[in-house]
């Protein structure tokens, strides 16, 4: 098993996800899942970034080595974003993105990628 088909597992099973809901929500078949989770097959970039929005967890930490948390459970980046970028943000992000559907929150995080990146 390689690295990110690890780390999508076991994030995929701390979210209580089966593989077929995974699947589903990316609009992949099951075996390529179990491809991926098994190291058999490394999924495209564009497909990562499905995965961590459906598993509500960074493409970057995906595809790390080991997925580290401290002492609390609270994931590293996440402790460091907070930092950056202030706790009064964060909340307000947070508890905005935690009313809306998959759905919208993609089409949100496409909107927040074409400010970023494609700015003329």
């Amino acid at each position: 098993m390689t690295a990110l088909g690890e780390n999508i597992r076991n994030c995929r099973e701390r979210a209580g996800i089966s593989q077929e809901e995974l699947a589903l929500k990316i609009r992949v078949g099951t075996h390529k899942i179990e491809r991926y989770e098994s190291g058999e097959q490394t999924p495209e970039m564009e497909t990562v970034l499905k995965i961590s929005t459906v598993l509500d967890v960074p493409a970057s930490e995906l595809m790390e080595r080991i997925y580290q948390t401290n002492h609390s459970g609270i994931d590293h980046e996440i402790e460091q974003l907070v930092k950056e970028m202030g706790t009064k943000k964060a909340k307000l992000i947070l508890r905005k993105a935690k009313g809306i559907s998959d759905e919208d929150f993609l089409r949100v995080m496409d909107v927040l990628y074409e400010i970023k990146y494609k700015k003329a």
